[in-house]
């Protein structure tokens, strides 16, 4: 049985390859039940190697016909500003080369890099308002954000949809611990994303976090005050939230 955190589910699994193939097995179930309730879906998806597993889990239930993708549009999370369109480090191309050119969505849209950052927000908020999200696929930060609302941005009732942000430190080294950058010189500064708001409103959020590098967030996230101050704790609040741990992140929680 899973454990509860307020409002929130939490799965732990031994290893990182049960976590991954643990929660991607839940989300086509959760997606199955609601494409028979539903002609259509709108999902959100995290952009990061920690979700590798969890991706994987759901190309392989594209390819063996366990889920209809062509029922399903997709949308990101977060983008940064100024990186070159093919860049291999932008989010989009990230979820296009593991998830996203791999199974037949309906439709894709993703955020542009290149493209004016406040009229790029506007677009893009217009697109999800047009396409209301039914699961939000995300992760947590180092330093406690989701998508990139690092806690000095993170605003619990931000009246945007999509904004534009500056990136803290953490955030941007944890690009370079990811492999994604070689140097944190090379990470760009700013960002666009979805807000806590625009995430949080969906009925239904399955957030993967593997990693020892994540345990710290995830306690302050789960045993922590719901606050900005760890922009993942609002979790916490959601109905229809799951949170997907393995042992490394989940290694500091009280009692595990």
């Amino acid at each position: 049985m899973p454990a509860v955190y307020d409002k929130l589910s939490v799965h732990i699994y031994p290893t990182r390859a049960e976590m991954g193939k643990a929660a991607s097995e839940a989300c086509v179930a959760l997606l199955n039940q609601l494409l028979g309730q539903k002609e259509e879906l709108n999902l959100i998806f995290a952009a990061a190697p920690s979700q590798n597993e969890f991706l994987e889990g759901l190309a392989d239930a594209g390819r063996n016909g366990r889920l209809d993708f062509s029922r399903i549009n997709a949308f990101h999370m977060d983008e940064y500003i100024g990186l070159a369109a093919d860049a291999p480090q932008g989010f989009g191309n990230f979820l296009r080369a593991r998830l996203f050119d791999r199974v037949p969505f309906k439709r894709v849209y993703c955020i542009d890099p290149t493209a004016e950052p406040e009229a790029e927000a506007r677009r893009y908020a217009a697109l999800l308002a047009a396409h209301p999200c039914d699961l939000v696929c995300m992760g947590i930060g180092e330093n406690g954000h989701i998508a990139f609302n690092d806690p000095h941005v993170a605003d619990f009732d931000d009246p945007l949809a999509v904004k534009a942000v500056e990136l803290d430190g953490k955030c941007r080294m944890q690009q370079v611990h990811d492999g994604c950058f070689a140097a944190l010189s090379d990470v760009p500064a700013q960002a666009l994303t979805l807000t806590v708001p625009m995430l949080t409103r969906a009925p239904h959020i399955i957030c993967v976090v593997p990693g020892p590098a994540k345990a710290e967030a995830v306690r302050s996230a789960l045993e922590g005050p719901v606050a900005p101050s760890c922009p993942a704790s609002v979790l916490r609040r959601c109905e229809g939230a799951s949170l997907w741990l393995d042992s490394g992140s989940a290694a500091l929680l009280k009692g595990v």
